[in-house]
């Protein structure tokens, strides 16, 4: 079997007894098997196993280009903007590294807005500044605080926040940063 989404959110199935359309959703199919029976037919139960593996999108998603590495990554149907695959789109707290100044960041935000549209609020979007000159203006911008502006009275939330291109930074293992802190040497 050969399975296709549609933008309808349905999937073409392609058989050696013919091409059928499967709503998962609503867990139809237009073979005669299950026209004719009513049961959860074959067709189905291989969208549903796609689906669930992660080779097909979900009826409420679509297939979306990673802007860092031009993977294919599923998104949700009404997301706009620049995606990321889930390589390159760091979770909230974690902690990476700023490949222009080396120190360590953490991610505040991920946003699909593309570094050439964020306003940075000082007139200029975030691809016009110098430093992310070799990164994509299509990047979406990841919203980060230098991990040295924090302290005990100062957290995340009181920290000033900057954006930088998704690529610019570097994830960074935390045991690893935690062995650098104690003066171990650390090979990222």
């Amino acid at each position: 079997m050969t399975v296709r989404p549609l933008r309808d959110r349905r999937y073409v199935v392609e058989t050696d007894g013919g091409t059928y359309v499967v709503a998962l959703a609503a867990g139809t199919c237009t073979c005669p098997d299950h026209a004719i029976r009513g049961a959860r037919c074959k067709h189905l139960r291989r969208v549903a196993i796609d689906v669930t593996e992660g080779e097909l999108p979900a009826p409420d998603e679509r297939v979306g280009v990673c802007a860092v590495c031009g993977s294919e990554t599923f998104v949700p149907v009404e997301q706009s903007g620049s995606q990321l695959c889930a390589t390159h789109q760091p979770d909230v707290g974690t902690v990476a590294r700023d490949r222009e100044t080396g120190q360590l960041v953490v991610v505040t935000e991920v946003t699909s807005v593309r570094a050439d549209a964020y306003d940075t609020g000082e007139g200029r979007a975030v691809d016009e500044y110098a430093t992310n000159a070799d990164y994509g203006a299509h990047e979406p911008v990841v919203e980060a605080v230098y991990v040295d502006s924090l302290s005990p009275s100062r957290d995340l939330s009181d920290a000033k926040r900057y954006g930088f291109p998704a690529s610019r930074l570097r994830e960074v293992d935390p045991e690893a940063t935690a062995d650098s802190r104690n003066g171990g040497a650390v090979d990222e």
